[in-house]
């Protein structure tokens, strides 16, 4: 039925055209139809190409020299697991302290390794041919200190480290705890962003 409309349209404005003598209605009628007739059997534009500025360009050989960029902006992920597993893995680095009865360790795991990437001891001969006894306040410090520079070494300045009330007061943490804060490192991640 529109098709028969539509026929029937364009030769009622056909024949105004020819019965018209005036030249530049003529040429107005003849739009018309050019434009009625593109619109009814009209079909999607075609979408341009953007135009692409070599400075925007990126190479197709990027490597990150930068692995841990996404880390230090707070961005990369933090595995969360699950909800009733203890200790929180909701961290990019962690400091692990722990004493025997005969020596003190502190360890830097990282959020997807089961090995130290940093760690620190009483057993190092270095550490302990300066130190009158390994299990010692003054070797925590020393421990500390030590552990502080070679983070800062290694590029971790913050990191999450979780201990237990009871054990946090007592005086051997809080003087490992205190030398690594004077050593330049912070014992707090910052929040996540979610972009």
């Amino acid at each position: 039925m529109s098709i028969i409309w539509e026929l029937s349209r364009s030769l009622r404005l056909f024949g105004q055209i020819q019965s018209c003598k005036h030249m530049g209605l003529s040429i107005a009628l003849q739009r018309h139809i050019q434009h009625y007739s593109a619109r009814s059997s009209s079909q999607v534009a075609v979408k341009s190409e953007p135009e692409v500025d070599d400075n925007e360009a990126v190479n197709k050989a990027f490597v990150n020299r930068n692995p841990r960029n996404l880390e230090q902006m707070a961005i990369e992920m933090k595995d969360r697991g699950w909800a009733t597993v203890y200790p929180s893995r909701e961290y990019y680095h962690r400091l692990h302290f722990s004493r025997t009865q005969h020596h003190i360790t502190a360890e830097v795991y990282s959020k997807d390794s089961t090995e130290p990437v940093i760690s620190c001891s009483t057993r190092e001969w270095a550490i302990k041919r300066e130190l009158s006894s390994t299990r010692s306040v003054a070797a925590c410090q020393a421990v500390g200190e030590v552990l502080a520079q070679r983070c800062r070494e290694a590029g971790i300045t913050r990191m999450v480290f979780r201990e237990l009330s009871w054990r946090f007061r007592c005086e051997s943490v809080m003087t490992f705890w205190t030398a690594l804060k004077k050593g330049g490192v912070s014992l707090s991640e910052p929040r996540r962003k979610y972009i």
